[in-house]
């Protein structure tokens, strides 16, 4: 299938800026083995896909492998460990997958319909609050014939259904490694992908080798790469700048983007590579907290946010304001907010409450989280917190925690308001709205919207043409505006930095902004 959404949004993320080497090639002598070390702050939550729906995808996409995925500059899911997918009808409910011959996993076991079938059943079997079961709605069962062929029955249209399992959350596991009702802790993995996962510290980092019984789409360039995980993105370029590691991805604070680009730093041969993000950030309330879960403090907060002074000041040009749950650079996107809100109005939002007869400063606490999207955030909620305070209407008091901390705390619903960042599974204006929505939200917290889940997103799943689905996203975006139980805030640029020795960082991000981390390569001169 071809997704014209698809295409304008891979062709952005395969875009290449700044430093490139010249008079260099790819690889070097081939007697000398390919080493590397990239470094990130997103560590991984879990090492089991089926408990990842976040920043653990960055490590499973290199581990694992997924029936369908999407190579640097596809427009649509290609083969991976299947050798062919299709729909079979004219309704979309039937998606039919042949897997590639002689496929095994890590431990020997042999990779074929049956593991298919466990690893996707089993996702819906633990069901992880705030997990990727959420990701399924649409699948009735999956049924086999033979040793090779997979059978994908939805219980209504769903032309999305290949790109959901192109994400690393339906990675395939070797069902002797994993149990069936609960998540795998040891701190290993059984997969089928490029890379075996050699040792994994968590929080410190994880040892990738080449796999040698890999079959797949994966073109590796190296042999074996390190990723290191840092708590603060100053001590990751610092290592890089020391050459302690190669590259870096997922992380770097606006100030140091703006130091390697300008190339103030004369001791550095750095160079940085740049794509367009459809990665947003916006505001998440607890509709079950007595403050946030009045429509008048939410909408009141809508109308004091100043999302360019947030921007200007905390991002400098590494971002750009966002006023819908749908980014640009996607079908269907809006500026809804502001259409609503317009720009930021004290008065405007004094008479919100007021009409809510609340007459005095609302006192609330907003979360964040510590090591998951980058040392700026703290400075991004000092900074919303001096916004709503300057107005007289807030008292906001701050608090953070480590991610892992964090995640089971908002899942909980712990938090009246919190942070979250998405990146997202695939680039269609679904994954922008219907992960948020529904019994099983990401966000932890039932956000039950009949009109969008029972008719806007059905409607725009019977549509293959994913560039003539507008229509229900702009009115999905209406709703979420009236709610304002979701509050976006910007979205963001993706930024690999390297050594000017190393190569494939222009290729390196999937178009799910996923890193590949076979691409990467020590470049040897002529």
């Amino acid at each position: 299938m071809f997704y014209r959404a698809s295409l304008q949004a891979a062709a952005a993320l395969a875009s290449l800026s700044l430093l490139a080497g010249c008079g260099l090639l790819p690889g070097g002598d081939s007697d000398v083995e390919q080493k590397l070390s990239v470094g990130t702050t997103s560590s991984p939550s879990t090492l089991d896909p089926a408990a990842a729906w976040d920043g653990s995808w960055e490590l499973m996409r290199n581990v694992f492998q997924t029936l369908v995925s999407f190579p640097t500059g596809s427009t649509s899911p290609e083969p991976d460990a299947a050798d062919n997918c299709r729909f079979t009808d004219m309704t979309s409910t039937a998606y039919r997958c042949e897997l590639r011959k002689g496929l095994k996993f890590s431990n020997g076991d042999k990779l074929d319909a049956e593991a298919v079938k466990y690893s996707i059943d089993r996702i819906r079997t633990i069901a992880v609050k705030g997990g990727p079961v959420g990701m399924l709605g649409s699948l009735d069962r999956v049924e086999t014939k033979g040793d090779d062929v997979v059978i994908f029955h939805l219980s209504k249209p769903d032309a999305t259904f290949p790109f959901v399992l192109a994400t690393p959350a339906m990675s395939l596991v070797a069902p002797s490694a994993y149990s069936e009702h609960k998540i795998r802790d040891d701190g290993k993995v059984t997969g089928s992908g490029p890379y075996l996962l050699d040792d994994y510290k968590q929080g410190d980092r994880s040892e990738l080798v080449r796999n040698p019984d890999y079959k797949g789409f994966a073109d590796r360039k190296n042999d074996a790469v390190t990723i290191r995980y840092f708590k603060e993105s100053g001590a990751m370029v610092t290592a890089l700048k020391k050459n302690e590691i190669d590259a870096t991805y997922r992380g770097l604070g606006a100030e140091e983007v703006v130091n390697l680009e300008d190339n103030k730093d004369a001791d550095s041969d750095l160079q940085i590579v740049e794509s367009v993000g459809a990665d947003i950030r916006f505001l998440v309330f607890n509709p079950e907290d007595p403050a946030a879960g009045n429509p008048a403090v939410r909408r009141a907060i809508a109308q004091l946010v100043d999302r360019d002074a947030l921007v200007a000041k905390v991002y400098r040009g590494t971002a750009e304001p966002l006023y819908s749950m749908v980014p640009k650079g996607i079908a269907a996107h809006t500026t809804s907010f502001f259409d609503t809100f317009g720009d930021p109005d004290r008065k405007k939002a004094e008479k919100i409450l007021t009409k809510a007869g609340i007459t005095e400063p609302v006192a609330m606490t907003f979360w964040f989280t510590t090591d998951r999207y980058g040392s700026s955030t703290a400075s991004e909620f000092a900074e919303l917190k001096r916004q709503l305070e300057a107005s007289g209407l807030f008292r906001i008091t701050l608090k953070s925690q480590p991610w892992k901390t964090f995640q089971e705390g908002f899942t909980k619903g712990q938090y009246p308001v919190f942070g979250r960042g998405w990146f997202p599974d695939f680039p269609d204006p679904d994954n922008f709205i219907a992960p948020f929505v529904g019994k099983e939200s990401v966000t932890g917290m039932p956000y039950v919207k009949n009109e969008i889940t029972n008719q806007l997103l059905p409607q725009s799943r019977k549509e293959s043409d994913r560039g003539a689905v507008s229509k229900q996203f702009e009115r999905a975006q209406e709703i979420l505006v009236d709610d304002v139980r979701l509050l976006p805030l910007w979205q963001g640029k993706l930024y690999v930095a390297a050594g000017e020795d190393i190569g494939g960082g222009e290729r390196a991000l999937d178009p799910q902004t996923v890193m590949q981390m076979w691409e990467l390569y020590r470049k040897a001169s002529w």
